[in-house]
């Protein structure tokens, strides 16, 4: 994790384990040779590795809930023989957002037009995680008739994997804008039909909001973990300064705020599973998350003093 964050590079090896251990097919049905992982496991899996790297956590993320899930929601049965395995072996991205649009598919600039059996696609994608390092690519561009969401291989004629943004933390995510130029996609590599895009993209954020809570917790317990182990070991004035009140009220004031999340993250999860509506207290999960997050991290900062 320490190299990962100084070296600002992406840990593909780790990746390719990761691949080896079923990682990369966590929500990919057994059927089409995954670990169908349930979304509380999924969760766990997530928050285990966040504790230590949010990087790698968060790319494991973005491969699984944006990339994997709008073909196993959305693709039919060809779509899904063909592009879950190589998904399995190797990481997908997702593209929505754009420079004019933020993730609003309301307003899309990419376009898709239809030519015969296939599509032409022009337009430009921002902030797309994991592009530099994908070999999928699994995007939303705008039709005659509404947002419609392809798969392809990041490798096809047209697109063009541009500038990677350089970011305060999660330095080891490859994150680019990817353009787009008359790239050409058959029609069998659309998922759902012309108009729902919107929804593609709208579950599979809901899905990933799940995953960013998760992150957090680990992240959370992480450094929770760190700021024990500095306090017991830190000594002054003849103590161990976690004797002190003060330190003792940063850890209980933590302890609080992982469980309360760890909650809403089982809650989501059980949401899931049981095939409920999910969207609005994923979203809480996620907002909870950060703000957990942040301030866990902020107090085992203060701990550690100078």
């Amino acid at each position: 994790a320490k190299h990962i964050d100084e070296a600002e590079e992406p840990p593909i090896d780790l990746l390719k384990k990761a691949a080896t251990q079923g990682f990369l097919a966590a929500t990919i049905p057994e059927d089409l040779g995954g670990a169908a992982l349930d979304p509380l496991s999924y969760a766990l899996l997530i928050e285990e590795i966040g504790k230590v790297c949010a990087s790698t956590a968060i790319t494991l993320a973005l491969h699984n809930s944006l990339a994997v899930m709008p073909l196993i929601l959305f693709g039919t049965a060809d779509q899904k023989e063909r592009w879950a395995p190589k998904l399995a072996e190797s990481i997908g991205a997702f593209a929505l957002t754009e420079p004019e649009a933020g993730t609003d598919a309301n307003h899309l600039s990419t376009r898709a037009r239809k030519d015969g059996d296939h599509y032409v696609i022009d337009g430009v994608k921002t902030w797309v995680s994991n592009a530099g390092i994908a070999s999928t690519l699994t995007f939303i561009a705008e039709t005659t008739n509404g947002p419609l969401a392809f798969i392809a291989d990041t490798k096809t004629p047209g697109i063009k994997i541009g500038y990677r943004e350089p970011t305060l933390g999660l330095r080891g995510v490859s994150i680019n804008t990817v353009y787009f130029d008359h790239m050409i996609v058959p029609e069998s590599d659309r998922l759902g039909q012309e108009g729902e895009g919107r929804h593609v993209g709208h579950e599979a954020l809901a899905h990933m909001r799940l995953a960013i809570a998760a992150l957090a917790l680990g992240a959370a317990e992480g450094s929770l973990a760190l700021g024990r182990a500095f306090a017991i070991e830190r000594k002054q004035f003849g103590v161990s300064i976690a004797t002190k009140q003060a330190i003792g009220n940063y850890f209980a004031d933590t302890e609080i705020d992982i469980e309360a999340l760890r909650h809403v993250i089982e809650y989501t999860a059980w949401l899931i599973e049981q095939k409920k509506d999910y969207k609005q207290v994923a979203l809480k999960a996620k907002t909870l998350g950060a703000k957990v997050a942040r301030d866990a991290a902020n107090r085992m900062l203060q701990v550690h003093g100078g």
